[in-house]
């Protein structure tokens, strides 16, 4: 009787081992799918999915790639943060743009394009058309481009407005980062009235800073709303790798609204001024000077009717420093910068200036000092 036990049970066992040494071959055999799967029925898109589906066919067609050469050298892109010139070597610099109207203008940053001598611009069809710059704001990192001949013009954008914005609102941008064509990122407006640097000591105030992700090529390209309306003008990322780390920068839609017909009508934009070449920041703080050196005021310029004085060129004397503007005090180039504009063109200005250890009043009225950028 134990014999006949043990005989069982090794049997038992034996046949244990060997259906669990089989069950993989016997799976395979029987339930491997050897055809195509029967598609599972989705459903309709979730509302917020098909809300930004539908954005982005509406605002795509619109969005352009934009391509500037200089035969003559490579080129390089100024970063503002960094203070450095990134390399864009082979002398092409890529970027993004957008259709601003019905006759073929076309919006992008100024430095996806500065120094190009040949621009451009390859539609959301493929195709690719020349373009000629219209004009450029350098102040405000924006540029103007007219397309060739098309073969289907591609329809303007919608432009909505930035005086509306609330942080934490939906914001999406388009464009081609990395070379990477109509790419789109989401994200939400991070926070308002930033101040963006931009050239010759100038700052950018009001700019949108946003979590959807910007990287190189990104630039140009629209910021949207939910609506899919143009918002903001991606122009610069902050980040120490050079990559996307969730905080970039877009010149609101608003100064975009105000600039791009100027640039259009005369291919500028009226830039307010006084007149002055300014010493370097640097130089002033290890001279421990708070405020703006002048080093040299420029001819027949509303500073020059003033009296202004600049560094004496024989002594290498300081001459006037620059304290405030209208009762505001200035102790950078970007404050008095922001202070002549906000005052306009043609209207006087009261200048706080240090001269020989003293504080002297002088009116000027300031005038278009910008020149011409066709």
């Amino acid at each position: 009787m134990p014999d006949r036990f043990v005989r069982v049970a090794l049997f038992a066992a034996l046949g244990l081992l060997a259906a669990f040494v089989a069950q993989p071959y016997l799976t395979a055999l029987l339930f491997s799918a050897d055809e195509p799967r029967a598609v599972t029925p989705r459903g309709d898109l979730a509302p917020a999915e098909a809300s930004t589906v539908a954005l982005f066919e509406r605002a795509a067609p619109s969005v352009v790639h934009v391509f500037a050469r200089n035969r003559n050298r490579a080129s390089a892109r100024f970063d503002p943060y960094s203070g450095e010139e990134q390399s864009q070597g082979g002398g092409e610099q890529t970027g993004t743009g957008f259709v601003w109207d019905a006759a073929g203008h076309v919006v992008t940053n100024n430095h996806v394009i500065q120094g190009g001598t040949e621009i451009a611009v390859r539609l959301s069809t493929g195709e690719v058309v020349p373009a000629t710059l219209v004009g450029t704001a350098p102040n405000y990192d924006l540029a103007v481009l007219r397309l060739g001949r098309t073969t289907k013009p591609p329809p303007p954008i919608a432009i909505g407005t930035s005086g509306d914005l609330k942080v934490g609102q939906f914001a999406y941008a388009i464009g081609n980062p990395f070379g990477l064509d109509h790419t789109l990122t989401t994200g939400v407006i991070s926070a308002l009235q930033r101040r963006l640097p931009t050239a010759e000591g100038r700052e950018l105030s009001g700019v949108i800073q946003t979590d959807a992700a910007i990287n190189p090529g990104n630039s140009g390209g629209p910021l949207l709303d939910s609506a899919g309306r143009v918002i903001g003008v991606n122009t610069a990322i902050f980040s120490p790798s050079g990559a996307s780390a969730g905080i970039g920068f877009a010149v609101p839609v608003d100064v975009v609204n105000r600039v791009v017909p100027e640039l259009i009508r005369t291919g500028r934009t009226p830039s307010p001024g006084i007149g002055i070449v300014a010493a370097r920041e640097e130089a002033t703080a290890r001279l421990g000077i708070d405020g703006v050196v002048v080093v040299r005021v420029v001819p027949g310029s509303p500073a020059a009717a003033a009296g202004l004085r600049g560094v004496d060129p024989q002594t290498g004397e300081l001459g006037d420093v620059i304290v405030g503007v209208n009762g505001q005090p200035v102790s950078r180039l970007a404050d008095l910068t922001r202070a002549v504009e906000a005052a306009g063109l043609g209207q006087q200005v009261q200048l706080q200036v240090e001269r020989d250890g003293r504080i002297r009043v002088l009116p000027l009225t300031t005038a278009d000092l910008g020149t011409n950028r066709r």
